[in-house]
Parts: structure tokens; C-alpha cells; sequence
């Protein structure tokens, strides 16, 4: 399973309660009241342990985890070998 279809099951099954209907690549978690800030640390807790990394504060921003697609794309540059070297 990809990480955009792990984070779409967490969610849902968290936050949406089974429905996902609305819940698209793009859709906003804080716009759409999906996810408030607790639950933003919620999905960072259960990123850190489901993939084995550490969240530093200052990737605490929007622009990593208000969408599916922003966290998916968050966990590519920090999973991949090269960044896994910097972090």
C-alpha cells in the first residue's frame, strides 16, 4: 500500500468514521473541518510510528499535512535515501 492510500485509511477511519466520499487527493483538512490542530498531531504520531521517522517542529507547516497528497508527498522526501542521509 502506497503512503497516500495509508494516510486516506487512517483518516477515515479516524476522522471520517468510514466516509470518504468528499475526501479527495486535494482537499483541504483544515478548510474542510476534517481534521482540527489535535488531530494534525494525531496523523504526525501515527506517521512517526507507522514509518519508523522523526517530525521535527519546524515541519510542522500546512503546506506538509493539509492534504493527502501534501503528506504523501512530505513522506517521499523524507523516506527517500538521499533525505534519510540529511535527517
Amino acid at each position: 500500500m502506497g503512503y497516500l492510500e495509508t494516510v486516506r485509511d487512517f483518516v477515515v477511519e479516524n476522522f471520517l468514521y468510514g466516509e470518504d466520499s468528499m475526501l479527495k487527493e486535494n482537499t483541504s483538512f483544515l478548510e474542510e473541518g476534517i481534521i482540527d490542530s489535535t488531530g494534525i498531531l494525531e496523523l504526525i504520531a501515527f506517521l512517526e510510528e507507522t514509518y519508523g521517522l522523526t517530525i521535527r517542529d519546524e515541519e510542522y507547516v500546512p503546506e506538509n499535512f493539509d492534504t493527502l497528497g501534501n503528506v504523501a508527498r512530505f513522506l517521499e522526501r523524507k523516506l527517500s535515501p538521499v533525505a534519510g542521509a540529511a535527517s
